[in-house]
């Protein structure tokens, strides 16, 4: 059988731009041409999983990631992997089961999706974060030296963090009235979001490099090409519905109300996202922070401008 990439989330916002990027380079590549890439996927019959399955060496597995053992790697002949896990409060018992399976599989290379860079460490309020930071300690200890590895850290993603000023702006185009613009940014904060569909991008030139040694261990911080603000955001908005916005609330993360109360989970563990944003609005989440590494490889190119003017279409 032949060897595989495995990307877990291949339908998710960050795996989908891995499968495409590794099918597009698999032809020219003298080391990985006839690789497999397993793109796992919680339906084969989604529309996203279909449109994957056009891609050459794309194989589509309909899986639950959290039951892949290390026979299941085995079996299906998996060198290298990319994960982007869910954010749940069992992400690190997920998660680290995956990477113990993958180590006793003898998989060479991992590339994970972590959180914003600034977010990851021990004492962060927001639970995820922890996790994360958790999953990337483990990787760090001598028990998986045999295992190469990269966590990549994106900054907030552009379509959550300008989905509200996006509807407001269609409601408004359909002949609705203003309603209140609840923003997560600060007024005067500028954050480096990004959209997640570059981030793919640079986890596949990763896989793809031919001596991962020059990566192991490293955490690598990825934002867009510049920084917006809550002011600019109400800006871009007054441009397209061609007046004033009416009343807006910057820093609101009123929606974590509403994810608690729907939550089976600790509604106090839950309500500690609302504590995510924070390092943003003092600042730590700017473009400038993006490591030169992802400058270098696959450098992110869309603007909020144009993230906007996608979620308008």
């Amino acid at each position: 059988m032949a060897a595989s990439f495995l990307v877990v989330g291949a339908t998710g916002n960050t795996g989908r731009s891995v499968v495409e990027t590794l099918s597009n380079h698999l032809k020219s590549s003298k080391t990985f041409s006839d690789y497999r890439i397993l793109a796992v996927t919680r339906s084969a019959n989604s529309s996203s999983a279909k449109s994957l399955a056009k891609f050459p060496h794309v194989e589509i597995v309909e899986y639950t990631w959290t039951e892949i053992t290390t026979e299941w790697l085995r079996e299906h002949n998996v060198t290298r992997a990319f994960i982007a896990s869910h954010n749940e409060p069992p992400h690190f018992a997920d998660e680290s089961t995956f990477h113990i399976a993958a180590l006793g599989a003898g998989v060479k290379y991992v590339v994970r999706i972590s959180t914003t860079a600034a977010n990851v460490a021990p004492d962060c309020k927001a639970y995820y974060p922890r996790a994360h930071w958790a999953i990337e300690a483990m990787l760090d200890s001598p028990a998986f030296e045999s295992m190469h590895w990269s966590s990549l850290q994106p900054n907030v993603f552009s379509q959550l963090y300008l989905g509200t000023a996006a509807e407001l702006i269609k409601t408004v185009r359909n002949g609705g009235k203003q309603h209140t613009l609840r923003l997560m940014a600060d007024a005067d904060s500028p954050v480096g979001i990004i959209d997640p569909s570059e981030v793919g991008p640079f986890a596949a030139h990763l896989l793809l490099q031919d001596d991962t040694s020059a990566h192991n261990k490293r955490r690598y911080v990825l934002n867009g090409p510049e920084d917006i603000t809550g002011n600019q955001i109400v800006a871009m908005v007054e441009k397209h519905i061609g007046a004033k916005v009416e009343d807006v609330s910057f820093k609101d993360v009123g929606f974590v109300d509403d994810m608690a109360a729907a939550s089976s989970y600790s509604k106090n563990v839950i309500l500690t996202i609302k504590h995510a944003p924070d390092t943003a609005w003092q600042g730590k989440a700017k473009a400038e922070t993006t490591s030169k590494e992802v400058l270098e490889i696959a450098a992110p190119k869309k603007t909020p401008t144009q993230v906007m003017e996608e979620l308008l279409q």
